[in-house]
């Protein structure tokens, strides 16, 4: 039996899950939109211009006028943009143009909408999954690495020195003098190349799966003239058996375990290849493992489908585990304690509102 076709609704609880679903409908092409105002660079625009047209706002940005004009139309009845009586002259509302056209020297977070947008560009090959099983591989999201690197510049390379380096006591001096560095999922290796910058007595190595990310990467460190940073492509699921031994002081991995094809691989090559008396930094999704804990978790929706979409099935693409991104601090903790560790430290940062950080020694 079906109870949820038995059960009676009352037509007010009807008509406010159609109110509220109306309001999904908007929302999602709403982030849409921010998306393209974002890329497009309409928003540092209409900073800049302040009340104008749609075609001096096309101008500012070096766009088609009558795309513009449409996207106002969206962002005016999304609430993002007012507009006058005449409906031909529009402005930021002040908090959108704090928040989305990086005002007072801010970051702008309206990157955080191409993640929407991305959902909607692979949903074919996802559905493909639904029914197949499997997943869809890296190659098939050509700009997730690029979305990530603003991502993590935001949650990690910005506040790196001042918030997540000193969660470790002593780490920094310790860089200072000179010790071994692992970022595992480097991606672009934004994070070791400003460590790499700062601390030229240690030595830096990135691994991440990605041949175009680590290229990237490398191409950046020779333009920097830094020596004391290296690259390689690596898949790490059987890191457990291929990692070198107590070959580095302390290890990064940051927004990168739970897309691993073997997190539990990766987790285990990295106790092994940490030195005696090394630690672990490991920033991952701040969730619970039981998803009726995450009913009000601020950006739970998002990010169970941004796990579906892309962390759980580039897992599964490859063979792998796929414990998706929201597997939670529970399991995050039994992963840890299989691979051998025994002091695991969780820390919240006010400038992260979706990670944890995990302090984790043998």
């Amino acid at each position: 039996m079906c109870i949820a076709c038995d059960t009676k609704l009352n037509p007010e609880s009807l008509d406010e899950f159609g109110d509220r679903f109306i309001r999904i409908l908007n929302h999602g092409a709403l982030a849409v939109m921010i998306s393209i105002g974002h890329r497009t660079g309409l928003f540092i625009a209409m900073r800049k211009t302040g009340p104008a047209t749609s075609r001096q706002i096309a101008a500012e940005a070096k766009l088609n006028e009558r795309y513009v004009r449409e996207w106002l139309g969206a962002m005016t009845c999304g609430g993002i943009a007012n507009c006058d009586e005449s409906g031909s002259v529009f402005t930021l509302v002040p908090a959108a143009a704090e928040m989305l056209g990086g005002g007072n020297g801010a970051e702008s977070l309206a990157y955080l909408a191409q993640y929407v947008a991305m959902m909607g560009f692979i949903e074919d090959k996802v559905i493909d999954c639904f029914h197949r099983g499997g997943g869809v591989p890296y190659s098939e999201f050509p700009r997730f690495h690029e979305v990530m690197a603003v991502d993590s510049k935001q949650t990690v390379v910005d506040p790196l020195f001042e918030h997540l380096l000193p969660l470790v006591p002593g780490l920094t001096m310790a860089l200072d003098n000179g010790i071994e560095v692992l970022d595992v999922g480097c991606g672009r290796g934004k994070a070791l190349l400003k460590m790499a910058a700062e601390f030229p007595q240690s030595r830096f190595t990135g691994f991440d799966l990605s041949v175009e990310a680590t290229r990237e990467a490398a191409k950046e460190a020779e333009a920097l003239g830094l020596v004391n940073v290296k690259f390689e492509v690596r898949d790490l699921s059987d890191f457990h058996k291929t990692a070198p031994i107590a070959a580095f002081d302390f290890i990064t991995a940051f927004d990168a375990i739970h897309d691993q094809a073997r997190p539990d691989h990766v987790l285990a090559g990295i106790r092994r290849a940490l030195k005696p008396g090394g630690v672990f930094l490991m920033q991952d999704i701040g969730a619970s493992s039981n998803v009726a804990e995450n009913k009000d978790h601020a950006i739970g929706t998002l990010l169970y489908g941004l796990s579906c979409t892309h962390c759980m099935t580039v897992s599964l693409a490859q063979g792998g585990l796929g414990v998706g991104a929201m597997w939670g601090e529970q399991l995050t903790r039994d992963f840890l304690k299989d691979a051998g560790f025994r002091r695991i430290d969780r820390h919240t940062l006010s400038h992260d509102i979706q990670n944890y950080y995990y302090i984790v020694k043998p």
